[in-house]
């Protein structure tokens, strides 16, 4: 039996999604009664976690022998994500599937520093392991900036002119699927970039295109945008990591293109164009009001 963690998330969702059509049997966990609740009524086995009480991780986890880790944006996500790690071995899980981030090797970034230390604590468990390492989401662009998209025709950063091989999370799931379910991915990190490095003012033009109206990229100084953040109501302290996100950027470490998406799934990456042109529902619904 697989465990999913994270299964109301933008990537956890999608591993759902592929698993049912894939027909594999698993188990997903949520944090809310709401979603466990819909769940149950689809058919689907599902449980409640709460990632401060470890009793909770070690009831989800029971029974199962993999897991898909991926643990809840919050200022202590290392400390949650090292309890399941706990709670997993705690029941006998046998494999781990980690959701971590590009670059987490290197610990060059906040966020790689929230990731090491679990792949790490991992790596020493005694369980077997695979790390999904991505770049940025394409969808990201829905989920963080969709808004000004819709209400200004814009949308910011503090990258400049950075270039990011954005991943689509389809992607990411389905290589997520396959190590779940191929017994030939035991011990392997795989950095999940898209197909094509670009910049922002790119990805303005293609939206642009698909859209029918012009959208534009505005570089802000770290400080503006921060402030931005603070003022919509971000903690200060995931303000600054993504501050830190933007430095990475611009200092050319998510450029990077690799193979191992056509490795594992046998198909190319999506680009970012084809996630636009099928993403007709969001694309209506960011038309200017």
């Amino acid at each position: 039996m697989i465990c999913i963690t994270g299964a109301g998330g933008t990537v956890g969702s999608e591993v759902v999604k592929q698993l049912e059509l894939a027909k594999v049997p698993f188990r997903v966990a949520y944090f809310s009664k709401e979603k466990m609740d819909a769940a149950l009524a689809k058919g689907i086995e599902a449980v409640i976690i709460d990632y401060n009480r470890p009793e909770t991780l070690r009831a989800a986890f029971q029974g199962c022998d993999k897991l898909f880790l991926l643990g809840p944006n919050a200022l202590n996500q290392t400390q949650l994500e090292l309890n399941a790690v706990e709670a997993a071995k705690a029941v006998g899980v046998q494999y781990i599937v980690k959701q971590s981030v590009m670059g987490a090797e290197a610990e060059a970034f906040s966020l790689a520093l929230i990731h090491r230390p679990v792949e790490q604590a991992i790596e020493s468990s005694g369980m077997a392991w695979t790390f999904l390492r991505p770049n940025s989401f394409m969808q990201n662009v829905v989920t963080f900036m969709s808004e000004t998209i819709k209400t200004e025709g814009v949308f910011y950063s503090a990258s400049g002119a950075a270039k990011i091989a954005h991943v689509d999370v389809r992607d990411i799931a389905a290589v997520a699927v396959k190590a779940l379910t191929e017994p030939n991915h035991v011990g392997q990190a795989y950095t999940l970039t898209g197909p094509e490095a670009m910049t922002y003012d790119e990805l303005a033009n293609d939206l642009s295109k698909v859209l029918g109206r012009s959208i534009s990229h505005i570089s802000l100084s770290p400080s503006d945008l921060k402030h931005g953040m603070l003022a919509e109501g971000m903690p200060e302290a995931i303000a600054d990591r993504m501050l830190d996100l933007e430095r990475y950027y611009r200092e050319d470490q998510a450029s990077r293109i690799t193979n191992d998406i056509k490795q594992v799934t046998g198909h190319d990456p999506r680009r970012f164009a084809q996630y636009t042109r099928e993403s007709a529902s969001w694309l209506q619904s960011a038309q200017a009001v």
